[in-house]
């Protein structure tokens, strides 16, 4: 497998921020940490080696970004204000500096797949739904889409966390120019119901509630009581869904 380090300064976030890009050619799959984690864990973790056959034959390529977490969501000192404003450089970073990064590998700019697992799926249907014109699906596992959570279940109005958790403001989105972009993406959700599931279940349940209610094709998929929140079980689920992604 080819694997190349990459590294440069962001001048959205101040500080250095780190990728690994695995792979040569085809659809570009970013791929976000778990909480708090770091660009190589998903390769530390023997994930990308259980698609390493995709990767080699040219049919995908992973780019395994760096996560400030621990300057946002994972931050039990900041305010909600102050947490979303820190997440909006972070989407800046990836919108404005990976993604054309990626374009240029790719210079038919394909629109990307997002992924992760955990908080990673978190960030993954984040940044899919945000952006549906430079994201074009996503395989998220085990992931928490009431960003709230992570914020103590914070009850306030604040519009930096409400437009960066997706069950607040994809449930009342109606814009036609995302539901037909929406429509026209590779939409992959996943759940096991078994150890540390919680509330990963029931957010992944009213997401698939939303897809359906807005017509938006979505392979949204709840696995077993035996399925536990960890790598074991993700190592299974991600090569599953990325010969579903290749197939359709």
């Amino acid at each position: 497998m080819k694997i190349k380090y990459h590294n440069w300064w962001s001048n959205n976030l101040n500080r250095k921020m780190e990728l690994k890009v695995y792979g040569h050619a085809g659809i570009p799959i970013l791929i976000f940490p778990c909480s708090s984690g770091r660009f190589f864990d998903f390769e530390n973790q023997k994930m990308l080696q259980t698609i390493e056959n995709q990767i080699n034959m040219g049919q995908i390529y992973c780019i395994a970004v760096d996560s400030v977490d621990p300057e946002t969501w994972d931050n039990k000192e900041k305010t909600a204000t102050e947490i979303a404003l820190r997440h909006d450089d972070y989407h800046r970073y990836i919108v404005e500096e990976v993604v054309p990064f990626i374009h240029n590998i790719s210079p038919d700019k394909p629109r990307i797949i997002t992924s992760g697992a955990s908080m990673g799926a978190s960030h993954a249907v984040l940044f899919f739904l945000k952006r549906p014109d430079i994201f074009g699906g996503t395989i998220a596992l085990s992931g928490v889409y009431n960003f709230r959570f992570f914020i103590n279940n914070y009850t306030g109005n604040d519009l930096g966390v409400y437009y960066n958790s997706p069950l607040d403001f994809f449930t009342d989105l109606d814009d036609t120019w995302y539901i037909d972009l929406y429509r026209n993406s590779k939409i992959y959700v996943c759940v096991g119901q078994g150890a540390w599931e919680d509330p990963m279940i029931d957010d992944t349940l009213r997401l698939k509630q939303l897809f359906e209610q807005k017509n938006i094709p979505a392979f949204v998929d709840i696995w077993g009581k035996d399925v536990n929140h960890d790598w074991p079980w993700w190592r299974i689920q991600f090569p599953y869904f990325i010969e579903k992604l290749l197939a359709n």
